[in-house]
């Protein structure tokens, strides 16, 4: 996908077709709010793209042409900006949830990054945080980590007990829920830009 990543957030020099658009996406919206990279297949030149709006229900799955990507920000490049977080973010239990679970990412030398809400809020400003907001992360983990990496898993999970945590791991091949996981089932759900695929082998390419 020309280098882009599922997560990546991405604002564009021009808008996608209006007639392609829900209601809620007006130009004004569009003008401030980012779109997310997602995991599917597309023509060359062609990214796959969400957009969301200020409401949970206001989701919308569209593709852009590469070229009108004026600008990128990855949740590796928002990591970075969680300790610069104002006192008043916190008032959100995600971004409070957050910052004390951030130093424990930062110790597994692994690269990682909020998404979701949490990530659209530091990366725009704008307001789609709630009081009950989950904080979704991402760590790009490319092999299968050893007993002292999984200890370490285990405890940014227990860390997070603010709001619920929707942890993602990444393997270079797709992403899966670190939660299915470490509840040690047969076969996990692996999404990848072929579509979700059931396996035991989540490190192995499809």
């Amino acid at each position: 996908m020309h280098g882009y990543r599922a997560h990546d957030l991405l604002w564009l020099d021009a808008m996608p077709a209006a007639e392609a658009l829900p209601a809620w996406a007006s130009a004004a919206w569009l003008g401030q709010a980012p779109l997310v990279v997602r995991r599917a297949t597309t023509a060359p030149g062609r990214l796959p793209v969400g957009l969301r709006g200020p409401a949970r229900s206001e989701r919308h799955a569209c593709e852009i042409d590469v070229t009108t990507v004026l600008r990128r920000v990855t949740p590796e490049m928002l990591s970075a900006r969680v300790a610069a977080m104002p006192p008043d973010a916190t008032q959100y239990a995600a971004l409070a949830a957050l910052r004390t679970v951030a130093p424990l990412l930062d110790a597994t030398g692994w690269a990682w990054g909020p998404t979701g809400g949490a990530g659209f809020a530091l990366a725009s400003g704008l307001p789609v945080l709630h009081v009950d907001s989950d904080l979704d992360l991402v760590l790009r983990i490319g092999v299968p980590p050893d007993a002292g990496q999984t200890q370490a898993l285990r405890a940014i999970a227990a860390a997070v007990t603010h709001c619920r945590l929707d942890l993602q791991i990444d393997t270079g091949h797709g992403g899966f829920a670190y939660a299915e996981w470490a509840a040690g089932r047969s076969s996990i759900l692996l999404k990848t830009d072929r579509g979700p695929l059931l396996t035991a082998t989540p490190w192995e390419p499809a």
